[in-house]
């Protein structure tokens, strides 16, 4: 995208924000809701759900970030200084995302295949620095380009201002104040490559090796509980049996929609970007934008989804939802009574 064509640049915002808007004000809704109910439940202070609280606010962090995240992708004019920050803060938000959500899977993981370290596990015994390292390592890699890492003072980076026009001495593109600030400029292709491939990609193979790992313990529980009542019943299958069997088969269903409609969609986004980096050739920018604000938007529901299946964490909104209910109708009821009053003595004169 060119800074010398306002029009289309100015399209294209509009196109981002179209899409990315209401996602992120859903996101951030929902975030809040799972937020306020681990807050007013006592009995869920405690350190599993304090890592599920870091990644909801992560998660946050991420629905009011989305919107920038796929400005990325543009050319405009910003100072050095405003082009870092533009391009550094989402990446940390991102990554320090993916790491929490690797952090809670690994946690839940422990509990399931190995409950007897569970309570022993180190994450317990020494949260603040379990908190340090899902947060800590993301900003350090992400701020590499303000130490040097980027390419800022590569050659022929005018041209991307002023590709296809003869700029004025008097442009903002040639000036000091401001440049044009690219994804390219900011960040170096090993930089992309170590990040793609050397963080996000073996993330989120860990999360889908343990949620299947998950499953499958869970199957063999549920075998042996199928040969126990079967051993009772004399080898009849029972309904209870039927009943485990469906939930069981309910939740693997679950989960592999759960993966296809939030991580399928980023994954194709990862790698059509990466293959168009390699090729170094140009594509449709409005396909791009709606790739990267589909695929970052799906992957940012992930925490949504594990949190909106447990009632404890949704349960103080179900109350409050109960009691506005109830409020509007007792008002409905009372703005009724007069009419009702009046046509009772209507008919009784």
């Amino acid at each position: 995208m060119d800074c010398g064509e306002p029009s289309a640049l100015l399209n294209r915002e509009h196109l981002i924000y179209a899409i990315t808007v209401p996602l992120s004000a859903s996101i951030i809704l929902a975030n809040l809701v799972i937020i306020l109910g681990i807050m007013c439940n006592r009995q869920l202070h405690n350190t599993p759900n304090y890592f599920f609280l870091s990644l909801l606010v992560a998660d946050l962090c991420t629905g009011v970030a989305l919107p920038f995240i796929p400005l990325m992708g543009l050319n405009r004019e910003l100072s050095f200084g405003s082009c870092l920050v533009a391009h550094i803060f989402p990446n940390f938000l991102f990554l320090a995302f993916l790491l929490n959500l690797v952090m809670v899977h690994y946690e839940r993981y422990i509990c399931i295949a190995e409950p007897l370290h569970y309570s022993n596990l180190w994450m317990h015994r020494s949260f603040p620095l379990a908190l340090l390292l899902v947060w800590a390592p993301p900003l350090l890699y992400a701020s590499l380009p303000a130490f040097g890492w980027n390419n800022w003072t590569g050659p022929d980076w005018n041209g991307c201002c002023a590709r296809g026009q003869k700029l004025s001495r008097s442009s903002n593109c040639s000036t000091n104040v401001t440049a044009c600030c690219s994804y390219r400029r900011v960040f170096p292709n090993a930089f992309i490559y170590l990040e793609v491939y050397g963080l996000v990609l073996p993330a989120i193979l860990t999360i889908a090796a343990m949620t299947g790992r998950v499953l499958w313990i869970t199957r063999g529980q549920l075998k042996d509980i199928c040969r126990l009542h079967r051993s009772v019943e004399r080898g009849q299958p029972s309904d209870r049996e039927q009943r485990l069997n469906m939930r069981y088969t309910r939740c693997v269903v679950a989960v592999s929609l759960t993966f296809l409609a939030c991580w399928v969609p980023y994954l194709i986004y990862m790698h059509v970007c990466i293959a168009f980096l390699i090729s170094d050739t140009k594509w449709n920018s409005n396909t791009l934008i709606v790739l990267s604000c589909t695929g970052i938007g799906s992957m940012a529901v992930v925490p949504l989804v594990l949190g909106l299946a447990n009632r404890q964490y949704t349960e103080p909104a179900y109350k409050l939802q109960q009691k506005l209910r109830d409020r509007l109708s007792r008002k409905m009821r009372t703005s009724r009574e007069p009419e009702v009053r009046e046509n009772t003595n209507d008919n009784l004169e």
